[in-house]
């Protein structure tokens, strides 16, 4: 009895590719939908296809389809990750051919637009020239005869589509580029090339489902925008960056040694017209100035902690106004 166990763990392993359930995409019209720079997953075992192979008569066969971006071009279609079952007189390789088409169906409406490819490892099948925007195609990925094999294999596999004929973020879907933006400024974000558009976050925006939200966050934020086209999900990011137009250092030493003697202020040099005020630990303003042409000295200071209150005027408006302490050390 031993003898025969191996064959029949094969004639259950054939028994069960038999009674496989097929495929919802064996026929054309349950094609799955394939979306740019998205891998779908795909099986053709069990299909049983009424519309002949066209890589070899009588694979069985499973149904992708695409649209192309606003531009068209080439295309190209990836079959990887390709896992088959060790099945003697099964062979071990996948097929696939880009297909157009007028959405009939019908085998006569098909026309080949790409050679027909096929191996048992990664391997890609690229449009012969490049395709129509804005158009339906298909693809057709169906199991060989190869290496002498009676039985067309029937494997696991994971598919893609790219090319200049399928790019869309960056391509036809674009967030906009990345912004700068002082600390409590706002900019206009504009994404464009898209149907529908959905920001996040949603905090600092003005509206998260429009092309043109005014953006004003509080830190530098990473907002990402989605949208649907031909029934795909697609997503770009910006970042606008926050950068605080003032940034004094926190201690200076005005002892006389002439090294760190003043609170200097650097960024002020652009702003004449900026408002500086220093606090004392009770509220008492000990220092004002508009613009910062004498830095602060702390001239009859003792050594203490300060606040500071800057606003940055220019002919944009005023700044939201900075805050914070500096401590004077003798």
């Amino acid at each position: 009895m031993p003898q025969f166990r191996p064959l029949l763990l094969i004639a259950s392993a054939a028994a069960a590719m038999a009674v496989a359930a097929q495929p919802a995409n064996s026929n054309c019209s349950g094609a799955v939908n394939l979306c740019a720079g998205q891998g779908a997953g795909g099986d053709n075992t069990g299909a049983v296809n009424a519309m002949p192979a066209y890589c070899q008569p009588g694979a069985q066969a499973v149904w992708y389809s695409f649209i192309t971006n606003s531009i068209g071009g080439a295309v190209t279609v990836s079959v990887d990750h390709i896992q088959c079952p060790a099945i003697p007189g099964m062979g071990n390789a996948l097929s696939a051919v880009l297909l157009a088409g007028d959405g009939s169906c019908t085998p006569s409406s098909f026309q080949p637009a790409s050679s027909c490819t096929w191996d048992s490892v990664p391997f890609t099948a690229t449009s012969t020239q490049g395709l129509l925007p804005n158009t339906r195609y298909w693809v057709m990925v169906g199991g060989m005869r190869n290496g002498g094999a009676t039985i067309a294999a029937q494997c696991g596999f994971s598919i893609a589509v790219s090319g200049p004929g399928m790019d869309v973020v960056n391509t036809v879907f674009d967030a906009g580029p990345d912004v700068t933006i002082a600390d409590g400024a706002s900019t206009q974000l504009n994404a464009t090339g898209g149907t529908t558009y959905e920001w996040s976050p949603t905090s600092g925006l003005s509206g998260n489902t429009i092309a043109d939200p005014v953006a004003q966050p509080s830190e530098t934020t990473v907002y990402t925008v989605t949208t649907q086209i031909n029934g795909c999900t697609y997503s770009d990011t910006l970042t606008v960056w926050v950068k605080r137009l003032v940034n004094p250092v926190n201690t200076f030493t005005p002892n006389g040694d002439g090294i760190n003697d003043t609170w200097e202020i650097p960024e002020l040099r652009s702003f004449p017209q900026a408002e500086v005020s220093i606090y004392d630990r009770w509220g008492q303003r000990v220092y004002h100035s508009i613009g910062y042409r004498e830095p602060f000295t702390g001239a009859g200071l003792p050594t203490a902690t300060y606040y500071w209150y800057i606003q940055v005027n220019d002919v944009k408006g005023r700044s939201a106004p900075y805050t914070g302490y500096v401590t004077l050390v003798r």
